[in-house]
C-alpha cells in the first residue's frame, strides 16, 4: 500500500512539474531579469514590438528608454548603468566600443536616408540640390546628437553641396528624428531628411525624393550589450533574437530595411 500511495504521489508531482513548465514562458535561473535598453527615437515602433515578444517568450522585463544617440551615450557614461545600447547608427555602438563599454554587438537593419516633403510637393524638389533653392524651409537633425542628423552633413558634402548654402535654408535642427516627420505634418517645413521608415510613417501628410544610393550614406543599426549589464546571457539573448529571422521579420512589419539596398 505505501508503495503504490508513493509512486501515485511521484507520478502526480511530476505531472503538474510538466504541466507547469508548458504553461509558462522560458525562465532564467538569475534573479536579475530585468534589463534595460538605452534605444534610439527613432527605432521606436519595432523596438516595442520586440520588447514585447521577449517579454512574452523569455518571462523577462525590458525597460526601453528612447532618446537621440548621443543623449543616450552621455546617459550610460553618466550612470554607468545598462544592459543594452541600440542607437540609428552603428557608429554610436563602435565608439562605446572604443571606450570599453561595449562586450558584443550585431546588426538587425538599415536606415537609408530621404528626403520627405510635403503632400503633392509643392516646391517641386527633386533632388538634393532642389534643398538648397531660394525659399525653401529645411529641417535636419542635428548633426551633434542625432545619427540622422550627423549622416545628412555627411551627404551634402558627399555631393559637394556646401554646407553654408544648407545653412541658408535651414530652419530647423530636432533632437529627434521622429519631430522632422512631425513637422512636415504640421506643414512647419518644405522638406526633411529623415530615414525611409520614418518617412513610411507620415506618407499621408508627405512624400518620399529618394535619394540615389550612389549620392547617398547608408546607415547600419547595431545593437550592442553593455559592460554594465547584471545579465549578460539574457541581455545576449535579446541580442540574438533581435537579430533572428522573427526579429527581422518585426522590423520589416515597421517598413524598417533589414537589406542593404542595391
Amino acid at each position: 500500500m505505501r508503495v503504490t500511495l508513493f509512486l501515485t504521489v511521484f507520478v502526480v508531482t511530476v505531472g503538474l512539474m510538466l504541466g507547469c513548465e508548458k504553461k509558462h514562458p522560458e525562465k532564467y535561473p538569475s534573479e536579475e531579469t530585468e534589463l534595460l535598453l538605452f534605444c534610439g527615437a527613432g527605432i521606436r515602433p519595432p523596438a516595442d514590438e520586440l520588447v514585447e515578444t521577449f517579454e512574452g517568450k523569455y518571462g523577462a522585463k525590458i525597460v526601453p528608454d528612447y532618446a537621440g544617440a548621443e543623449v543616450l551615450l552621455s546617459k550610460i557614461n553618466l550612470s554607468s548603468q545598462g544592459d543594452l545600447y541600440m542607437p540609428g547608427d552603428k557608429q554610436y555602438v563602435n565608439q562605446a566600443g572604443e571606450e570599453g563599454l561595449i562586450l558584443s554587438q550585431k546588426s538587425v537593419c538599415y536606415f537609408i536616408p530621404t528626403i520627405l516633403v510635403q503632400k503633392g510637393n509643392p516646391k517641386k524638389i527633386s533632388s538634393l540640390h532642389g534643398l538648397i533653392k531660394p525659399g525653401i524651409k529645411l529641417g535636419l537633425g542635428h548633426p551633434c546628437n542625432l545619427p540622422v542628423g550627423r549622416i545628412a552633413k555627411n551627404i551634402f558634402e558627399k555631393n559637394k553641396i556646401s554646407w553654408t548654402d544648407v545653412e541658408k535654408n535651414l530652419k530647423f535642427q530636432a533632437a529627434t528624428v521622429n519631430v522632422l516627420g512631425m513637422q512636415i505634418q504640421a506643414k512647419a517645413l518644405d522638406a526633411v531628411i529623415v530615414w525611409d521608415a520614418i518617412a513610411r510613417y507620415y506618407s499621408e501628410h508627405g512624400e518620399e525624393i529618394t535619394i540615389p544610393v550612389d549620392k547617398n550614406v547608408i546607415s547600419t543599426v547595431d545593437i550592442g550589450v553593455l559592460k554594465f549589464t547584471k545579465n549578460r546571457e539574457l541581455a545576449e539573448k535579446f541580442v540574438e533574437f533581435a537579430a533572428s529571422e522573427q526579429g527581422r521579420a518585426i522590423f520589416k512589419k515597421h517598413l524598417y530595411s533589414v537589406e542593404p539596398p542595391k
